[in-house]
């Protein structure tokens, strides 16, 4: 019985990967090649948490896991696995709790962003910029993180002597960016003390002040208000209390400009492997519900979609962290380099299949008088 169970699902998921021109034990890059036989029945069982978890254990290989997770993606494989037990306990969580809470919010720093600065340091651009590029006639990452902290601060029309609120600032890649250039003053908000710290000593000769602290303990006013890549880990219960923050630290006069990855569809919750390994508690919004949480706080200017160019961003990232692996293992396991090869690549197949989304949403409080000017290109990076 056991046997025609394991066959059962061997041929499954032969099948279902077949219509995606997947081979299993196949000799192209974006084929896979089985490890371990019980594969077959983990995927089954466990779906996308089961396929991840597999991979770190070293039970498939596929040599370019960002060509199989695109195929995967553009012919909605991912789809069939959406009621899988790690995926429906994920949903019934997210309905009954708040798993974006005050009491939550520092876990997601905790587990990833802490993972270690020498990490990032060698991933990343000098800038330390860990979102979607602007490679808009960039020639490599640095031009092209360069070209998005100069298109960020074109849109928000900063000027010398505003002050800037960053909401999720990271290594303070954009308050350091808009202090030196232009001339503010700003106040930069992590929940990751490795950020924090890093942060602080980035941005020491500048009038820039980072704090270790959730959003929803902000106070002041500021001519401007951004956040990059930080909404993603806010859930749908906290939107609007989000918004509400943001627009309550805005001058009337103000601009906030929000970047965030997105889904394509409303969900509730996040993929299980991610939200185990990569990003606990955290959901991709909606276009539906970005804009209810808008609603009666902010006037939408300007809806930017930069998302083609986080597959590229995310394939520098990759290359840049297979090459530093060498000076990186002896702090970091086998099944880390596995798990974090496969969080970057598979996520640049999501995206090259665009399951995924960039957005970046300017708003005011009221609506720019005389209208405002959207940017697109060029975005130049200065001299």
């Amino acid at each position: 019985m056991l046997a025609f169970m394991r066959k059962s699902a061997e041929r499954h998921m032969t099948d279902l990967l077949a219509t995606a021109d997947i081979q299993v034990n196949g000799t192209r890059p974006w084929d896979i090649r089985i490890k371990n036989s019980e594969l077959f029945e983990r995927v089954s069982a466990s779906g996308s948490l089961g396929l991840g978890e597999a991979y770190m254990d070293d039970w498939w290989e596929c040599e370019s896991l960002d060509e199989f997770f695109y195929k995967l993606m553009l012919h909605g494989i991912e789809q069939k696995f959406r009621n899988s037990p790690p995926v429906v306990t994920n949903a019934i969580k997210a309905m009954i709790f708040n798993r974006q809470s005050r009491r939550k919010a520092f876990e997601v720093g905790e587990k990833h962003y802490d993972a270690g600065n020498d990490l990032f340091e060698k991933m990343l651009d000098p800038h330390m910029v860990y979102s979607c590029a602007y490679w808009n006639e960039a020639a490599d990452l640095h031009q092209a993180q360069e070209a998005k902290l100069e298109l960020i601060c074109r849109k928000l029309m900063l000027s010398p002597g505003m002050k800037l609120l960053d909401i999720g600032c990271g290594w303070g890649s954009l308050v350091r960016y808009a202090a030196r250039h232009y001339g503010v003053s700003a106040v930069g908000l992590t929940i990751s003390r490795e950020q924090a710290a890093l942060a602080e000593r980035r941005c020491e000769d500048l009038p820039v002040e980072i704090r270790l602290q959730d959003y929803r303990e902000t106070q002041g006013t500021f001519d401007a208000v951004v956040s990059v890549g930080m909404f993603e880990h806010v859930g749908y219960k906290n939107h609007r209390t989000f918004m509400e923050v943001a627009r309550n630290c805005l001058k009337d006069d103000g601009l906030f400009l929000l970047h965030t990855i997105a889904s394509n569809n409303t969900v509730r919750h996040c993929d299980p492997w991610f939200d185990k390994y990569i990003f606990p508690n955290s959901m991709l919004p909606s276009i539906k519900q970005l804009g209810a949480s808008m609603e009666q706080q902010f006037i939408m200017e300007d809806w930017h979609n930069i998302g083609v160019d986080y597959d590229r961003t995310l394939l520098a990232w990759h290359e840049n962290f297979e090459r530093s692996w060498p000076s990186l293992k002896n702090r970091y396991s086998e099944r880390f380099y596995r798990m974090w090869r496969y969080y970057l690549l598979s996520v640049a197949g999501c995206f090259r299949a665009r399951a995924l989304q960039v957005w970046q949403v300017v708003m005011s409080p009221h609506g720019k008088i005389g209208g405002y000017t959207c940017l697109r290109y060029p975005a130049c990076t200065r001299n």
